[in-house]
């Protein structure tokens, strides 16, 4: 292994048995491992009986940490960089401690594995290959529905607390409509997997019944738009407020039936 290298090295999402023998040869080698949690990834090393040495970095103390590493990599030692779970530097710490390498043109070596995002992708059906992924979502329902507006027209990927999951599915229900489609992974790799695969109003209600718990991962399937011209819709809104029905009945109505946005209709009909 060549001196005054740094490693960004995927460790396993879950299972433990998913590393591969370059990642535990790179942490067996390497001076010290930056860990987002050395308590967490003490684990995977007295798992593979790895003795080197580690230090923590993470997000409150990346800036400092980033010019001590920078340091120690001037000085001939070399170094691992690893999350609590997955690959670095996607919704991990990371980010500036890479823009500080390369400023300082110190070559960075990435050890491929383990990602919440590509299992996810492989355990559930889409239509093409296009998605986004954003990410853990913002908390407000505007921040959230700008991106669900901003993206409808992609399978949206995301991460979320299982504290705030059904929240999230609320404001997704809300914005997109109930018959949405979504998936929602959680304790990917580990022995309660899960995958579910519904109507955005029927995941809200099976995760009314069980409580989730652990890592989780959603999507959110891109909006068809069956109906490029709302004239039809109008049409049959009118309809129904001449029957004599509320206004919020009508919506309510015409957002089941026909793929149209609840908040957009109801400017429509104002």
């Amino acid at each position: 292994m060549n001196k005054s290298q740094f490693y960004v090295v995927a460790t396993p999402i879950g299972n433990m048995e998913d590393i591969s023998q370059r990642a535990l040869n790179i942490l067996s080698e390497v001076d010290y491992i930056a860990c987002e949690d050395t308590r967490v990834t003490k684990k995977l090393l007295d798992r593979y009986k790895i003795a080197t040495k580690t230090f923590a970095y993470h997000k409150f103390n990346e800036k400092i940490e980033a010019q001590k590493i920078i340091d120690l990599l001037n000085d001939g030692k070399t170094i691992a960089l690893v999350s609590d779970a997955g690959t670095p530097c996607v919704c991990d710490p990371g980010k500036i401690l890479l823009k500080t390498l390369y400023e300082n043109n110190i070559k960075i070596e990435a050890i491929a594995g383990a990602c919440a995002v590509s299992t996810f992708l492989s355990l559930v059906p889409r239509d093409d290959e296009q998605f986004v992924f954003v990410g853990f979502l913002e908390k407000t329902y505007s921040k959230q529905h700008e991106i669900f507006e901003k993206y409808k027209s992609m399978d949206i990927v995301f991460y979320e607390s299982p504290n705030r999951l059904l929240k999230t599915l609320e404001n997704i229900k809300n914005s997109r409509g109930q018959n949405t489609k979504i998936a929602v992974g959680r304790e990917l790799t580990k022995i309660h997997e899960e995958i579910v695969v519904d109507d955005v109003d029927n995941v809200i209600e099976y995760y009314t019944n069980n409580q989730p718990k652990g890592e989780i991962v959603g999507m959110i399937y891109k909006k068809e738009e069956k109906y490029t011209d709302n004239s039809e819709v109008l049409n049959y809104a009118q309809k129904l407020l001449n029957q004599g029905f509320s206004k919020k009945d009508v919506i309510k109505i015409l957002v089941t039936l026909f793929d149209v946005n609840k908040n957009d209709l109801y400017k429509e009909l104002t």
